[in-house]
């Protein structure tokens, strides 16, 4: 099984995410932290059965400190959704896969 969401930096987050044509849920995560190891399975069953609607990528904050500074994300793991190039919404935390899918289907 491959792998559907994608790794996503500061210099390519404007044009996959800010110039995506569907809404994009990006994940921000480190590799120290438990709760995002704990997340990432959800987030890539979620991406195989909304793709096409929704796409959903993952900002290692270690890697890329630029992109969480600028949309003030302060604790991981966030989830941000973006639509039409803007902040639509954002869920903290390790969710349940229903609440990450409910939260999807409430704002895109």
């Amino acid at each position: 099984m491959g792998t559907t969401t994608i790794a996503v930096s500061d210099s390519s987050f404007e044009s996959e995410v800010l110039n995506s044509s569907t809404p994009v849920l990006v994940d921000f995560w480190a590799e120290w932290c438990g709760p995002c190891r704990a997340l990432a399975p959800k987030l890539e069953e979620v991406a195989q059965e909304m793709a096409g609607k929704v796409k959903i990528v993952k900002v290692n904050v270690d890697e890329n400190p630029n992109t969480p500074g600028k949309y003030g994300v302060r604790g991981i793991p966030a989830m941000l959704l973006f639509k039409g190039g803007s902040e639509i919404g954002q869920l903290v935390g390790n969710h349940p896969k229903e609440a990450i899918v409910d939260f999807l289907a409430k704002n895109s």
